[in-house]
């Protein structure tokens, strides 16, 4: 694939014909590519889906599907499988790829679905993404290695196989918060201009002056999105054009609704919504954000507590605090049109 202005990809025919001959393929032109329109494309919001569990600990994948359809009716623009709000480290690559296809029949083609990509070691990473691309996956979020941070040449090399090993449209996540790797915005340029296929970025760095510097450094080559809860109205003012979206799993109208008034500029709209929904979206940034959101959405009725160890169900202090700001929030949920 290559990526064109806003991260829209593109599909590129298979060398040695793998599954026949594409349309407008021949043999004849062999290294000619036909370019067809993909349909991932990185804007709007689009969940970190976290995944449903039923007591035990196994995934729930009715209960999941029928989350998948309830984001897409709100006006989510894609899905996110095996993110970290996903409990990723938690999931085999087996269970990660059941989710996808999953999440690929709830969707019935009425938006994309993501696989994050996220491992040990390269090669671990590097299979999961071949696996996601057959599974129906039509995109993927492209994480540096767990545990191990080191230099930018190693980096490199980790993110730079996963995003070669299939054609399917890349997302580069940075969170040097939780991964102690940070993508610089020269770092991201050189990866673009490598890999035509690497069409986002999601910024978690927790500075919107990335955004800014992004920009400057890659023009409209790469579509920007909002990693961050608590940072969505000012990424957007900076010029995101998506948000990888978290509390968006308990309260998808109010999310779609505040993303779309940031984006046409409707200021004070945003800016009473954002104001409403803050409490809740700093439980986004938090080490407890998996256990803080899955609660939301089982109060809410959209989810389960559930989580699988070493995540605890919340108790206590902790719990009793959160209970009192999903009240007031509900005491105060906006009206939307």
């Amino acid at each position: 694939m290559s990526a064109g202005v806003g991260g829209r990809g593109f599909e590129v025919c298979d060398d040695d014909h793998r599954g026949g001959k594409q349309p407008g393929c021949t043999e004849s032109s062999e290294r000619v590519r036909l370019i067809l329109p993909s349909p991932m494309n990185w804007t709007g919001v689009i969940p970190a889906l976290t995944t449903n569990l039923r007591p035990d600990g196994a995934i729930d994948h009715p209960a999941f599907a029928r989350h998948c359809r309830a984001m897409l009716d709100a006006g989510c623009n894609g899905l996110v499988c095996a993110g970290s709000l996903g409990e990723a480290a938690t999931l085999s690559a087996d269970e990660k790829i059941s989710l996808v296809r999953t999440a690929v029949r709830a969707a019935r083609d009425r938006a994309p679905v993501v696989l994050g990509i996220a491992a040990l070691g390269t090669d671990e990473a590097v299979a999961l993404a071949r696996a996601g691309a057959k599974a129906g996956a039509e995109g993927l979020m492209v994480l540096p290695p767990y545990v191990y941070s080191t230099d930018w040449r190693e980096m490199k090399a980790h993110v730079a196989a996963v995003i070669g090993a299939t054609r399917l449209s890349c997302m580069l996540y940075n969170n040097p918060v939780a991964y102690r790797t940070d993508f610089l915005p020269h770092q991201v340029a050189e990866l673009a201009a490598e890999h035509p296929n690497l069409a986002a970025v999601k910024e978690s760095s927790g500075d919107v002056r990335r955004i800014i510097a992004l920009r400057a450094a890659l023009g409209e080559r790469l579509a920007l999105l909002v990693g961050m809860d608590d940072a969505v109205v000012e990424g957007v003012r900076m010029g995101a054009r998506g948000w990888i979206a978290g509390l968006v799993n308990a309260f998808p109208r109010e999310s779609v609704a505040l993303f779309n008034a940031a984006v046409a500029g409707e200021t004070a709209r945003a800016d009473a919504l954002y104001q409403w929904f803050l409490p809740l979206l700093r439980m986004d940034t938090v080490p407890k954000f998996v256990q803080l959101i899955k609660l939301v959405q089982e109060e809410t009725g959209t989810g389960s507590a559930t989580v699988r160890p070493p995540r605890l169900l919340l108790e206590g202090a902790e719990l009793a605090a959160a209970r009192r700001t999903l009240r007031e929030a509900l005491r105060r949920r906006p009206r939307l049109a």
